[in-house]
């Protein structure tokens, strides 16, 4: 495991309860967030969905009730333990979306809620790839991020003795990085920061879809890591 995957389950597990308790319902209230999944979901054909990062397991739940076969999965023990306890009916596993253990093209489809903003920028292209890897041709991937260009760091949230960073990139940056992994961009929008429920940034969603036949959109360059002059392009 990654340094930054350790330091991401490490952080989790030591916040997950006050987490949980803070949160609540992330959803009430944001009618243009819901509508990202809604409109993932009607695009999502038969089979099975991956809530990567799934955290306490609210997003699941949510693309569960709009008629999805979904499960989630994220790195924090502790986290899975709320999912499973407020969620009892759903699957979830620990595991990493770096490596997911699947089978070429078994995913209908696949969310990253917030979850790719703990991934370092030198390592989003071999994510990208492995996401490419796991969908079936024609699935589709949302990705739901802060948007920026400096990144938040958390220290000791609620008290507790760790640090995280949370990466803000722009809807721009995160198209370019997919489709050189052979995506094909649906949609990209984003809305104003909710400064009344302490959000810090704008909020920005991607869709994309693995074109359903070879050469749609197709560069998949992304594994292969950006040398210092591709790395400033791929940047803007």
């Amino acid at each position: 495991m990654t340094d930054s995957l350790t330091a991401t389950r490490r952080f989790y597990d030591t916040i997950a309860k006050d987490y949980e308790a803070h949160f609540g319902d992330t959803l009430a209230g944001r009618p243009l967030d819901r509508a990202q999944l809604t409109a993932f979901a009607e695009l999502t054909g038969e089979g099975t969905v991956a809530d990567l990062g799934c955290g306490p397991g609210r997003i699941t739940a949510y693309l569960a009730s709009l008629g999805l076969s979904v499960y989630g999965l994220d790195l924090s023990e502790s986290m899975l333990a709320i999912a499973r306890r407020e969620h009892p009916g759903l699957r979830f596993e620990q595991g990493s979306m770096t490596r997911l253990d699947l089978a070429d093209g078994d995913l209908a489809g696949a969310v990253c809620w917030y979850s790719t903003i703990h991934t370092p920028d030198e390592e989003l292209p071999a994510l990208f790839a492995e996401l490419y890897r796991a969908l079936a041709p024609g699935a589709p991937l949302l990705l739901g991020f802060q948007s920026g260009e400096e990144p938040l760091r958390l220290d000791r949230p609620w008290g507790h003795p760790v640090a995280l960073d949370f990466r803000r990139r722009t809807p721009e940056r995160m198209t370019r990085l997919l489709e050189r992994a052979g995506f094909a961009l649906l949609w990209r929008t984003q809305r104003a920061q909710d400064t009344d429920r302490g959000e810090t940034a704008p909020q920005a969603f991607v869709a994309a879809r693995r074109p359903a036949r070879p050469g749609l959109g197709e560069h998949r360059d992304a594994a292969r890591p950006c040398g210092p002059a591709e790395q400033d392009s791929a940047d803007g």
